[in-house]
């Protein structure tokens, strides 16, 4: 929607809360929700076309491009944070310079990060002790979906910056034009053309390359309306915003590290196990991210109204949007458990045909159901202390998350207890709340009313 500047952009400063929230959050879910599908294709058609070592293939070898796509996400999170602030402090000049500079940042990072997974791939296969029935399926999907991560990484940059005017509407075309491709793609390549895990890879890398290219080619007609130029000397790195997004985006991005890096881990532990274990964590996994990501569109929209109030010093607003996040998360919880409860055992059915993966789904919901509590009161929380820009805050709790109890528990549990599978979904399940009761007692406290907006810096 523009305003009467003719911008893409919105004003959370007034207006109901709740309304503003609901009708934002609506199509971030939506694409958050068809970004998964578009994975979870993947995933399907591998498992009905390559079977479970396939399976096991796409599921892991896709977390290491998670990873690398959270990396780049942390910083362009940091870039949306900025022109949220921006435009709550009336600083609309300041656009073209912050996003030329997040543009070259995220290209230059990307094209670092794959040259890093194509040169790695080997030590990442034997650290996460892929099974050998995999191995090579799990090697063609790295090599193909590292040499396309600029696509990844820039879908998520344009997407983050449209986040951070209020405009969750294109994202959502945006997403739903790599969804179509990829179908389309995944069904020739893996499943008439019989390239295996090569054709589910390549058809991702397709989807989101022409969504990316859409998605600059769109933006450069409604420049004026962006807020960017688009003219080269506009990619220049200006070195004042290069510095206020590394510093706020570097937690932000080894926040999302030490998730991804701990998944890592656990999926080792249970790659141990054996090949079916391996097959049904990683498509429980999947359905977990299919929920976790759809809630994810609520913080989404929490974030730049949070942003935007902060740096307008409508901190009363800022709070209440918080609350709201939480009412809203709370009843998206309580639905999706209740149907995960119900037919999760179908939900894992949809994706492996293995009947000994049918029987060790139920071990696996009746341990991460423990999880989605958590999840709800970071939907909120996270929004908040990342909006208002205390990244440092933000990576201590991915820290507690990620490494102390994700790592530590899933060991205690499976290891240590000796509880085995159960005991490494378990400790996987339990590892938000490292970020969720710090993060609600650091924003219930009010002590971060003192901190200094990013916009004053500007």
């Amino acid at each position: 929607m523009r305003n009467r500047t003719g911008r893409l952009t919105k004003d959370f400063t007034q207006g109901s809360i709740a309304r503003q929230m609901f009708f934002f959050m609506l199509p971030f879910m939506a694409s958050n929700a068809l970004q998964v599908f578009y994975s979870t294709i993947d995933m399907l058609i591998v498992g009905e076309y390559v079977g479970t070592p396939g399976l096991s293939a796409v599921s892991q070898s896709s977390q290491i491009m998670n990873f690398a796509a959270m990396v780049c996400l942390g910083f362009s999170n940091a870039g949306q944070v900025l022109v949220s602030q921006a435009l709550g402090a009336g600083k609309k000049k300041e656009l073209n310079s912050i996003i030329g500079t997040l543009f070259s940042l995220i290209v230059i990072l990307s094209v670092v990060l794959t040259g890093a997974i194509i040169l790695l791939r080997n030590w990442i296969m034997e650290i996460m002790n892929m099974p050998a029935e995999s191995k090579d399926f799990a090697m063609d999907y790295l090599l193909i979906c590292g040499g396309g991560l600029v696509f990844t990484a820039g879908y998520n940059m344009v997407s983050a910056v449209l986040r951070g005017m209020g405009d969750s509407k294109r994202p959502f075309l945006f997403i739903g034009i790599a969804t179509v491709v990829n179908l389309v793609l995944d069904i020739v390549f893996t499943g008439f053309w019989g390239w295996e895990v090569a054709g589910a890879a390549w058809a991702t890398i397709i989807g989101q390359a022409v969504s990316f290219v859409f998605s600059l080619f769109y933006l450069y007609r409604k420049k004026e309306a962006f807020g960017f130029d688009f003219r080269r000397k506009s990619l220049r790195i200006h070195k004042q915003y290069a510095g206020m997004i590394l510093k706020l985006g570097t937690p932000m991005a080894v926040q999302a590290g030490c998730v991804n890096i701990s998944m890592l881990f656990v999926n080792a532990m249970v790659n141990d196990i054996d090949v079916v274990a391996s097959a049904t964590f990683g498509v429980g996994i999947r359905i977990d991210d299919i929920i976790n990501k759809i809630s994810l569109g609520i913080q989404y929209a929490a974030m730049p109204m949070i942003s935007q109030n902060i740096a307008a010093k409508q901190q009363k607003r800022a709070k209440q949007t918080v609350y709201c996040a939480w009412i809203f998360a709370g009843i998206f919880t309580v639905i999706t458990v209740s149907a995960y409860a119900v037919f999760g055992k179908q939900m894992f059915m949809l994706f492996d045909d293995n009947p000994a993966v049918h029987e060790l789904s139920g071990t696996f919901i009746r341990a991460i159901l423990w999880m989605f509590p958590a999840l709800a009161v970071m939907r909120g929380t996270g929004a908040f202390i990342q909006g208002i820009g205390n990244a440092r805050l933000s990576m201590v709790l991915a820290l507690l998350d990620g490494v102390l109890f994700r790592i530590g528990l899933s060991w205690l549990f499976g290891i240590a207890m000796n509880w085995g599978f159960y005991g490494f979904v378990l400790g996987y399940g339990l590892a938000p709340y490292g970020f969720a009761i710090p993060g609600m007692i650091y924003f219930l406290s009010g002590i971060w009313k003192k901190r200094r907006t990013l916009a004053e810096d500007m």
